[in-house]
């Protein structure tokens, strides 16, 4: 059958960045981790017998660690300083693999952990988690 070829998968996935952040297509390096935890309600009796149901529609809870290694102190700069611009609050559309979904899905995210370091020379490091979010 008929597969994306990968140059337009990895093109896909990432995020945007505004215009005060370089208007960047920001495409986080390999190795993204994706963790998935249902919430249930519980409830359990004395012989050891229990009862669960999902706790609510969007039960699965998500969230991505991502990580942009040896980028230029004005790329880190830009993507940093956009999540930070978020503050926790305002979501943002990100593009990840999905090979059950035609090869990528798009989900809303917020930025819950930022991380920068200076790596060598020019280059420096970031990494985030994102957390998964439902919203209209």
């Amino acid at each position: 059958g008929y597969s994306k070829p990968l140059w337009s998968i990895i093109m896909a996935l990432g995020f945007v960045t505004t215009a005060p952040f370089g208007s960047r297509t920001v495409i986080p390096d390999k190795g993204l981790n994706r963790s998935t935890a249902p919430r249930t309600l519980t409830a359990s009796f004395g012989d050891g017998y229990e009862q669960r149901i999902q706790d609510g529609i969007n039960n699965l809870g998500e969230s991505l660690q991502v990580s942009f290694i040896n980028r230029t102190k004005d790329e880190i700069d830009d993507i940093m300083g956009y999540l930070r611009s978020l503050r926790g609050v305002t979501s943002f559309l990100f593009t990840l693999p999905d090979s059950n979904n035609g090869g990528e899905t798009t989900i809303r995210v917020v930025p819950e952990q930022l991380t920068q370091s200076y790596t060598h020379g020019e280059y420096y490091m970031g990494g985030a988690t994102f957390r998964r979010v439902y919203e209209a």
